[in-house]
């Protein structure tokens, strides 16, 4: 009945958790918890924890999640860990991260540090995610994401003879 947008993410996990049972978390905005700063940003976890708000989805992988919503000109600023892996994506709008300006529809990696600070040039709405790197060889095809050929080559056998199960009722 309108405008949709969707975003998901596929998530690898180490080799001691690759063979855990396929999961699909569906989560509607109703499932969503929202808290606004001071700032007027507006803070939507989807999984950890943010500023104290814990989000509907807890990962194997202590995977934070975020859609942030920036009026133009505001600042969010959130702690993260040390060594932990940051990416950004402008979903909205124009944001600048350590002076560095990130357009719309742009994914950005970002450094170490201990917090993450971003600044709307413009209305934005930003996809942030932090999480330990695991630090394993990567070799994917289509939906598998493995540590090497044989295990791709073995979880596409699975997944044809039905080793998946039946596909979530949504």
């Amino acid at each position: 009945g309108g405008p949709m947008e969707i975003l998901q993410l596929w998530v690898n996990l180490p080799s001691r958790l690759k063979m855990t049972r396929p999961n699909y978390v569906g989560l509607q905005k109703s499932d969503i918890p929202t808290f606004v700063t001071e700032a007027g940003v507006t803070v939507e976890p989807v999984s950890g924890e943010w500023q104290g708000v814990q989000a509907p989805i807890q990962s194997l992988i202590d995977i934070h999640l975020a859609v942030v919503r920036l009026p133009g000109g505001a600042t969010f600023e959130t702690p993260v860990g040390p060594g932990r892996n940051v990416f950004l994506y402008v979903v909205k709008g124009e944001v600048s991260v350590a002076g560095t300006g990130v357009p719309q529809w742009n994914l950005a990696a970002l450094g170490d540090g201990d917090a993450v600070e971003i600044t709307a040039a413009s209305d934005a709405v930003v996809l942030l995610g932090h999480a330990e790197p695991i630090g394993e060889p990567v070799f994917s095809h289509g939906p598998f994401v493995m540590n090497t050929r044989e295990e791709i080559i073995q979880a596409v056998q699975d997944y044809q003879s039905g080793k998946f199960g039946a596909p979530p009722r949504v």
